[in-house]
């Protein structure tokens, strides 16, 4: 009797571990899942290793080279550009929506967030990523 009890006042406490119970079931039956696909699926799928199959495939085209080349830093300043752009000034919204609430802290951080920004733009600009005449 006194075991129902305790299990009763468990499971009405909003904060106990008793309510991550049916996550922790659902979890277990996801790996469970997939370890028996992955194994029937190595089981039962065909092995038939031809040299077609195993010739490297890019789009139809016949590959030359190595793979693992040096790639331009060009490319990664331009991902670079991208995020300061076009993702960092969404972070302008909020501070334009509630400047007047945030009062002069707000200002300040916003103006750190501004230099931090205008550091990385000149960052980029010292590297020359906005030349492109290779």
């Amino acid at each position: 009797m006194y075991l129902l009890q305790v299990s009763n006042t468990v499971a009405h406490d909003p904060d106990s571990s008793y309510w991550y119970l049916p996550i922790a079931i659902q979890l277990i039956f996801a790996v469970i899942f997939v370890a028996v696909m992955m194994g029937v699926t190595h089981w039962l799928g065909p092995k038939r290793n031809t040299a077609d199959k195993l010739e490297t495939f890019a789009s139809g085209i016949k590959s030359h080279g190595d793979a693992r080349q040096p790639m331009a830093i060009k490319y990664f300043l331009v991902a670079i550009l991208f995020v300061l752009f076009d993702v960092e000034v969404i972070f302008f919204y909020p501070y334009a929506v509630n400047f007047k609430e945030l009062g002069w802290n707000g200002f300040f951080a916003v103006l750190m967030f501004i230099a931090f920004f205008l550091a990385g733009f000149i960052y980029i600009i010292k590297k020359g990523a906005l030349k492109w005449e290779d």
